[in-house]
């Protein structure tokens, strides 16, 4: 990885994970406030808790973009943030499918795991 792609990548994962901060705040704003099915409220306080933590670790471990493995994880983590809570919101919100759920707690899962590699060989 190149020192354009590393710094790309550390951008890229601040972003992510300030724009999930805030989309879980919005979201579990209207969880608290709109009338939904007990399943839609959950499925919806589910995805905000999962964004929420995930977007402040993106955004508080971005730095660890510059190293191509490091950069790997937080991708991992974000494509996983993205389909997890993205796929029980678009439950909510469109009636589509959750099936894309378990990949992304998959992602996220593996994401966390690598990062734990890399902090080892740090």
């Amino acid at each position: 990885m190149r020192t354009g792609e590393r710094n790309a990548t550390i951008r890229l994962a601040g972003f992510a994970g300030a724009l999930f901060a805030a989309a879980a705040v919005a979201l579990s704003a209207y969880a608290a406030h709109a009338v939904l099915e007990p399943q839609a409220r959950e499925r919806l306080i589910t995805a905000t808790l999962f964004a929420f933590g995930h977007g402040l670790a993106l955004a508080a471990l971005a730095r660890h973009g510059a190293h191509w493995f490091g950069g790997l994880s937080l991708i991992a983590l974000m494509a996983g943030t993205l389909l997890f809570a993205g796929s029980l919101v678009g439950a909510v919100f469109a009636h589509a499918s959750t099936a894309l759920a378990p990949i992304g707690g998959m992602l996220a899962i593996a994401g966390w795991l690598m990062l734990a590699l890399y902090s080892l060989r740090r």
